[in-house]
């Protein structure tokens, strides 16, 4: 599909055009959670925007040319604390926590990435990087650490425009004695017996955060498919070279101007990544998600049902998040909720039985301009007004709604058409004895129990709404 996609690349500023460096294999690498514990809901929104990313280019460029990497972080101190904490092993915590992030995620329909690498199947590559980095001398050990010498980049600083000097005034933190420079940042780290850790040549250890995603990106989207001859003689000229690397905001540093550095610097280039791409916050009604203000909550809490509240199906949570820009903060609000799941619930019904036909141009063209998947929401809303069932289903189908993965949530197991039709039969007799009581007694028994009641020349139309509860129907 020849279709031009502009993304608002983070690391220029600007709306581009986005040009792959390989029509074969475009290639995408996202920074994924740290397993220590439940994926809260502001952890889903970079899932579902680069699970969007992942389906266009699958529609424009062909589900076979398109490598999305996504990481577990699976050593980290907050994963140490946690094990000694529980008492439990760091295996036993990480193996258990990532499951619940990939049944959580699949929940709300996120399709798993083409590589998942876990960080401790990758420490012969970050050791090997480290040492490339030392050679190169924009490294150096002291005292059981190796530290990145940041004054060794010029360009540090370049994605989050942030000086070097600024970055230093503004720091607020003790500043360890083996640093030669305040915002030289660890590598490599020394490991007591207690601790996770690997043999290395600066004694047994383990890594720093930031190393992983640049010895994952480099391996995974340059050295093994360069092995395997899976590059076009364009991506070979451009070496470590990959499309887009994406991830919340919040890591725009120190995290990603991290890896920039340590990645350009241990491969002799100027880029990680043609663009970069950053998604905007969540919040909860209007404020700052915290546990604080008792707003704070993971996704399989909601999911599943909190404080006294019945649970959200995980489509619903997916229009939520998509009926926002990704580059605007997201707030997530118990009324946006009903209004996806009424949207939800009349769509379904009204796809029930149509086969999807080609996605419609409006809805690629629409997230093809800047992932812009507010817009195509507005589409889809259109293509149902106007009786376009087939477009509506394959267009939602490229936001991942309305697919049969996740329609069990709306299933409803009452037949309604009796109660449309007793409701009829009601009307038609009002409409002689202009005694509208019954009828309005009906429907607001049917309204109170969730269902959507449409009332035309045509007949009488019910469609289970948000709330939809059955049991409010027994005796109608």
């Amino acid at each position: 599909m020849n279709v031009p996609i502009w993304l608002t690349n983070s690391r220029t500023r600007k709306k581009e055009l986005f040009k792959a460096i390989d029509d074969e294999n475009v290639r995408i690498y996202v920074c994924g959670p740290t397993v220590y514990d439940r994926a809260h809901l502001g952890n889903a929104r970079p899932a579902i925007v680069f699970d969007v990313l992942f389906r266009l280019m699958r529609e424009v460029y062909g589900p076979e040319h398109v490598t999305y990497v996504r990481n577990f972080t699976d050593v980290d101190d907050k994963i140490n604390a946690r094990a000694q904490a529980s008492g439990r092993s760091i295996g036993e915590i990480t193996a258990e926590t990532t499951q619940w992030y990939l049944d959580d995620m699949a929940a709300v329909g996120v399709m798993e990435p083409t590589h998942m690498p876990r960080a401790t199947e990758f420490i012969a590559e970050m050791i090997a990087m480290i040492e490339g980095l030392i050679e190169r001398g924009h490294a150096y050990a002291a005292e059981g650490h190796v530290l990145f010498a940041v004054e060794s980049y010029k360009s540090y600083g370049a994605l989050s425009g942030r000086s070097v000097d600024d970055m230093i005034a503004g720091a607020r933190v003790e500043v360890a004695p083996y640093k030669r420079n305040p915002m030289d940042f660890v590598l490599w780290k020394p490991s007591d017996p207690k601790l996770p850790g690997w043999e290395s040549p600066w004694g047994r250890g383990r890594p720093g955060w930031h190393i992983e995603c640049s010895a994952m990106s480099d391996e995974l989207l340059w050295k093994q498919p360069l092995a395997e001859g899976r590059l076009s003689a364009e991506a070979i000229a451009r070496p470590h070279l990959f499309d887009i690397h994406g991830g919340g905001n919040d890591l725009t540093f120190p995290h990603h101007e991290n890896e920039i550095a340590q990645s350009c610097c241990a491969n002799g280039t100027e880029q990680m990544a043609q663009i970069w791409l950053h998604n905007e916050m969540l919040q909860v009604e209007g404020k700052k998600m915290s546990k604080s203000l008792g707003n704070f909550f993971t996704v399989h809490d909601l999911l599943e049902g909190h404080d006294g509240q019945a649970g959200v199906p995980g489509e619903v949570i997916r229009f939520v998040m998509l009926s926002t820009h990704y580059r605007k903060p997201m707030d997530w609000t118990a009324e946006k909720a009903r209004d996806a799941e009424a949207t939800l619930r009349k769509w379904r019904g009204m796809v029930a039985g149509v086969e999807a036909g080609a996605v419609p141009e409006t809805v690629v063209a629409l997230l093809a301009d800047d992932l812009n998947t507010a817009g195509a929401i507005a589409e889809l809303h259109k293509l149902a007004s106007s009786g376009d069932l087939a477009g509506l289903k394959a267009g939602a189908s490229l936001l991942g709604l309305l697919t049969p993965e996740l329609g069990g949530w709306a299933e409803v197991s009452v037949d309604l058409s009796d109660l449309a039709d007793k409701l009829a039969g009601v009307r038609a007799a009002a409409m002689e004895s202009k005694d509208f009581s019954e009828v309005d007694r009906l429907k607001t028994a049917l309204v109170e129990a969730g269902v959507e009641v449409r009332m035309s020349k045509a007949g009488v139309e019910l469609l289970p709404g948000a709330g939809f509860d059955a049991a409010k129907l027994e005796g109608l």
